[in-house]
């Protein structure tokens, strides 16, 4: 099957651009392509891993990936899909992002053979561009009138769009056509929020190259509500394993919400579609062996499999109180506040958000239920080791 018809048939494909020639170019030739990732944080997030499995069908498909680090483009900052301005990272933080991000993303693909995986940074020739030539060979090829009318503009011209920001998409652009004129690279995958900085550097390469070049955008990873997917109790759903445990990654695909779980199967595994329209065909509790499958096989890929074998093992454990239950080691004494322990054992994000969990009746320490936030754990166990439980999904054991 055309690596077209497979994004298309799972679902990867949102916009494109020049839909047939592309088809076609995908049917007859093996070709460059780019994902580009600034470095906002020293981890990859879930909403990172569609673009990378998209990555990974282009090159089992025979396609050559280059991923593009933003070392040059991170410290300007992309507006898209942002109300305010992004925080400036120095060039010593951008860099040590860039490093976490390549060591975290290089393990995907294939760095062997005819379509080996390419690394680069934007930094290697957007930090030294000379300003006034950059103006004069890229700068005249972009309209202000329609540059405002971009998505990727509009929420931030209602608070103040920055002229630094004004420049992200000419950034963007000359990236696009930088990878042409080294690599031949004739298409960009991006987010869908990506679109008119796709397309912008498409456009570029047409007046300077007078050749075609493509732009294909993927779907965000959304919840029914139409928020964005990969947000947790314990904030972001990261790739570190530090960050955000296995245990945790998997117990978060594991309670996804039913809607969602065909599509999640879809986009971050590569179990055969006959397969995932069994295992989701029934809108019933049978869902729930679906969703275990689901949580497996992303933290598979994610993390490895002795990982995802370990934290299937503790999900069970956690029910059944037995001894394989994760557990975390705390430097608290029976004097602790309750909201503390909350805090440093990560259950919640604040006194505040400890507080509203306490009220809305939700956490307990073994078998009893917390009633007053001001309670100390002497109120509850004279122990050194006890079970946290936070509804029905979250049970760790404190050992202190």
């Amino acid at each position: 099957m055309n690596i077209y018809q497979i994004l298309q048939n799972r679902g990867f494909i949102k916009q494109v651009v020049f839909e047939d020639d592309l088809k076609k170019l995908l049917e007859t030739k093996k070709i460059p392509f780019y994902v580009g990732f600034d470095p906002t944080a020293d981890s990859l997030h879930i909403g990172h891993y569609i673009p990378i499995m998209a990555m990974m069908h282009m090159q089992r498909a025979g396609h050559t990936p280059i991923i593009l680090l933003g070392g040059g483009t991170g410290l300007i900052g992309d507006p898209s899909g942002k109300t305010d301005l992004r925080n400036f990272l120095d060039d010593s933080t951008t860099q040590n992002y860039v490093n976490s991000f390549k060591s975290q993303i290089t393990r995907f693909f294939s760095f062997t053979g005819k379509n080996a995986a390419i690394v680069v940074d934007n930094a290697d020739w957007l930090k030294n561009l000379n300003y006034i030539d950059f103006l004069r060979e890229i700068g005249t090829h972009f309209s202000v009138n329609k540059m405002l009318s971009a998505d990727c503009y509009k929420q931030r011209m209602e608070k103040g769009l920055t002229f630094l920001e004004f420049n992200y998409m000419l950034m963007q652009g000359y990236d696009f056509l930088e990878l042409y004129r080294r690599h031949k690279c004739l298409l960009q995958i991006g987010g869908n929020d990506q679109w008119s900085n796709i397309l912008a550097g498409a456009d570029l390469i047409r007046r300077k190259e007078r050749t075609d070049a493509y732009a294909l955008t993927l779907p965000l990873l959304l919840k029914s509500d139409g928020s964005k997917m990969g947000k947790s109790s314990k904030g972001a759903l990261w790739l570190d394993k530090n960050k955000t445990s296995p245990y945790d990654f998997f117990q978060y695909f594991r309670n996804v919400e039913d809607e969602k779980v065909e599509e999640c199967l879809r986009l971050l595994t590569f179990l055969e579609l006959d397969e995932i329209a069994k295992m989701t065909a029934h809108r019933d509790q049978r869902m729930n062996a679906a969703k275990e499958v689901l949580a497996y096989e992303v933290t598979k890929l994610i993390h490895g499999e002795h990982e995802a074998s370990l934290a299937k093992e503790q999900a069970k454990a956690a029910f059944s109180d037995g001894e394989n239950m994760p557990s975390v080691k705390l430097e608290i004494t029976v004097d602790t506040p309750v909201t503390d322990i909350l805090i440093l054992s990560k259950i919640a994000l604040s006194k505040s958000d400890a507080r509203r969990l306490i009220e809305g009746g939700g956490v307990k320490i073994n078998d009893d239920k917390i009633t007053d936030y001001a309670h100390t754990l002497s109120n509850y166990t004279t122990k050194n080791e006890f079970i946290l439980h936070k509804g029905k999904k979250v049970h760790l054991k404190i050992v202190f």
